[in-house]
């Protein structure tokens, strides 16, 4: 139906801030809408389609986290989420743009310090804004209780690190300013100039990389400008011998690019979280599993104009 369709961008955002995986959330939406479809041909009447499809958006996203926990803590290096692009003007899947800006990877890694209920009950309450009432009934849980959980998953967060960004949607403005200092991120690591780049970086700046195991990345988190500077254009020098190139795009509703080798496979996906003018944090996705949802660059309409 028509309407029950307009709540597809809401329901992947749920289940992608549930398991940090594009194809999971897809996978899990998909379902969803199964059995509501099944409820609807059994004759069921169901008065709140909204609620039927976060209860099974969120308890699918539980029972896959549950049998996904073990192979979170055997993961090779940094664990960092699966991309979520949209290439600069150029509109992705709905449901894709339409991501909550909420869900940074900076976020997103945080939220791995959470148990699956604990993931729950706090991304409902704290990132949609469902109240406790209705939190309660998508999780089966009492108010009461989804109160404590609550005020667990904020302390295991806190003890994680920083205070989530939740920065709202950028304004137009903002968005320029992004993408602008983005561009001279780039150009500076591009071209070797370090000095600039330091300029652009916090001093408390951040590099994650994930390659799982599967491809080149730092396994643990770089932290000196100098590092991270001499890390990104050293990296960028490689790849380019190989005939790579770049895309401007957004990464989960942060400026950043797109890399793809000389054949279109997309081989990294780097995420800048900006604040105060400067770049705080930098993710970088290079495991292949995690990328594979991407598809070749050939296939993106934009780039077949380059």
């Amino acid at each position: 139906m028509v309407e029950e369709a307009a709540y597809r961008p809401l329901m992947f955002s749920i289940a992608y801030g549930m398991t940090g995986s594009v194809g999971d959330a897809e996978d899990i939406v998909q379902d969803a809408f199964l059995g509501l479809t099944r409820a609807h041909q059994a004759g069921t009447e169901i008065a709140r389609p909204k609620a039927y499809l976060t209860t099974a958006v969120t308890r699918l996203g539980i029972n896959h986290l549950t049998s996904a926990r073990v192979r979170r803590e055997t993961y090779v290096g940094n664990w960092l989420p699966e991309p979520v692009v949209v290439i600069n003007e150029q509109p992705g899947p709905v449901e894709h743009a339409e991501l909550a800006d909420s869900l940074s990877m900076a976020f997103l890694v945080l939220l791995e310090a959470l148990s699956p209920m604990e993931r729950a009950v706090f991304m409902l309450r704290e990132v949609f804004g469902y109240d406790y009432a209705d939190v309660a009934r998508t999780t089966g849980k009492s108010e009461a209780n989804c109160r404590q959980i609550f005020a667990r998953a904020r302390k295991h967060i806190a003890e994680a690190g920083p205070d989530p960004d939740k920065a709202p949607a950028p304004a137009p403005t903002q968005r320029a300013e992004g993408e602008e200092l983005a561009r001279k991120f780039f150009e500076a690591a591009g071209g070797g100039d370090l000095d600039a780049l330091l300029g652009m970086l916090a001093p408390d700046v951040v590099f994650q990389g994930d390659g799982g195991g599967k491809a080149r990345a730092a396994r643990n988190p770089v932290v000196d400008p100098q590092t991270v500077g001499q890390l990104l254009i050293g990296g960028i020098r490689r790849i380019r011998t190989f005939g790579a190139d770049f895309r401007p795009a957004w990464i989960n509703g942060r400026p950043g690019a797109v890399w793809y080798d000389a054949e279109g496979r997309v081989i990294n996906v780097l995420e800048l979280d900006i604040a105060d003018g400067v770049i705080r944090n930098i993710h970088a996705v290079s495991n292949p599993d995690k990328l594979g949802h991407l598809g070749p660059v050939s296939d993106w309409a934009l780039l077949k104009q380059r």
